[in-house]
């Protein structure tokens, strides 16, 4: 069984959580029992999460080695220069080494999301805008840490595929079922 789910802002990737206060998990949107988590999405992204009840599903979905493709749409802080993007493509050195080269591309209007709550602190006197970038690794917070590598901190991040899976038209905490990708 593959599920994928519209993870909300500010959601653990997880179906308990022990922190006092707790916050929510993915139990309140009434998933199937046996399926769990084939990734992660940090809990200040939204977006496509995959989950499933095949290990070997999983590890397919999230090995470095089957170089499985994620589609994030990316407010930044700042407006992007050519210098920038090109960075990204080439691929950024982090604290934990270099990435994979990266697709990246200005977007040329925001793309048309669901409102996030709470919204985007919007300051007059800071321009931003809107990135597509496409990775093949999946490393701790590599989306923000790679914006902010070239200078672009990251304001909203929304995962709108993985491989040939995509968000297509979910609402935060909706979920279907779907049919295996790989």
């Amino acid at each position: 069984m593959l599920i994928a789910l519209n993870k909300p802002f500010h959601v653990l990737t997880q179906f308990t959580d022990r922190s006092e206060p707790a916050r929510r998990t993915l139990a309140e949107f009434g998933l199937p029992a046996q399926v769990y988590p084939a990734g992660r999405l940090d809990y200040d992204s939204e977006g496509l999460l995959l989950l499933t009840d095949d290990g070997a599903l999983a590890h397919r979905l999230t090995d470095p080695r089957h170089k499985q493709s994620k589609t994030y749409w990316v407010q930044v802080e700042g407006q992007p220069t050519q210098s920038q993007l090109a960075a990204l493509r080439e691929g950024v050195v982090l604290n934990d080494g270099p990435t994979r080269p990266a697709q990246a591309r200005l977007l040329d209007a925001p793309p048309a999301l669901w409102p996030r709550v709470p919204p985007v602190r919007y300051r007059k006197t800071v321009a931003d805008a809107w990135l597509e970038l496409i990775i093949s690794e999946g490393r701790n917070r590599q989306v923000r840490r790679m914006t902010a590598a070239v200078g672009l901190p990251t304001l909203r991040l929304v995962r709108v595929a993985i491989g040939e899976v995509g968000l297509d038209d979910l609402k935060p905490g909706q979920w279907k079922q779907i049919a295996t990708p790989i």
